[in-house]
């Protein structure tokens, strides 16, 4: 864990207040869209697994429509994701409610991204090492592919900055994973790579 939580918190409260307050606007653009588009909610909520594994609330914009079939079950994801839902997810503006939750200190500005409780117990002891810290909006794994790693790989980067934040170095770590990640929004808004899994239009289940 990082040796200086104080100066990760203040930086975590900071960028996402700034953040919050200049993208305003953007926030109030897209919850109307979302409104005229797809109807409500206009938010998903989620339940997922924060530091040391405590269930922690997260909320993104909802980029699928609520379409069942004859029976009353869920379309599969890839049909009920349409253009403005692929919009949302490869310009990432779906992730922009999650600001909230790095002010009020479920997440943090940089940290393993926030996995389903579910797959705490199919951890090994080496990914587990990615509850020790405060899940992030973006990651080592997130520059590095995002969903287009396969778990393993996907895993290991997260364990892998978690052994980082016990390093001096850190903060510039921290920045250098800020820095790729507005550079990397920009080309998966372009390219649409690293927004899903390949074969799929999300990310597929971890099963060790």
């Amino acid at each position: 864990m990082t040796r200086s939580p104080f100066l990760k918190r203040f930086g975590d409260l900071l960028l996402a207040a700034t953040a919050i307050v200049l993208l305003a606007p953007v926030l109030a653009a897209v919850w109307l869209a979302v409104r005229i588009a797809m109807g409500r909610p206009v938010f998903f909520v989620d339940m997922r697994a924060g530091q040391d594994a405590r269930p922690i609330r997260i909320v993104k914009f909802r980029s699928m429509r609520e379409a069942v079939d004859a029976t009353g079950r869920s379309l599969p994801d890839a049909e009920r994701l349409g253009a403005f839902g692929r919009f949302l997810r490869r310009s990432s503006l779906d992730e922009l409610p999650q600001l909230v939750s790095v002010l009020v200190g479920d997440m943090s500005v940089v940290g393993p991204r926030p996995l389903p409780l579910a797959y705490v117990s199919r951890y090994s002891p080496r990914q587990a090492t990615r509850l020790r810290v405060r899940p992030g909006l973006t990651g080592w794994a997130q520059i590095h592919g995002r969903n287009g790693l396969d778990w393993p790989r996907r895993l290991e980067y997260d364990a892998d900055y978690v052994d980082m934040l016990g390093r001096w170095y850190w903060p510039l770590v921290d920045l250098r994973i800020i820095a790729a990640t507005a550079f990397q929004v920009i080309w998966q808004a372009v390219t649409g790579r690293g927004v899903s899994a390949p074969g799929s239009v999300t990310m597929q289940e971890f099963r060790p």
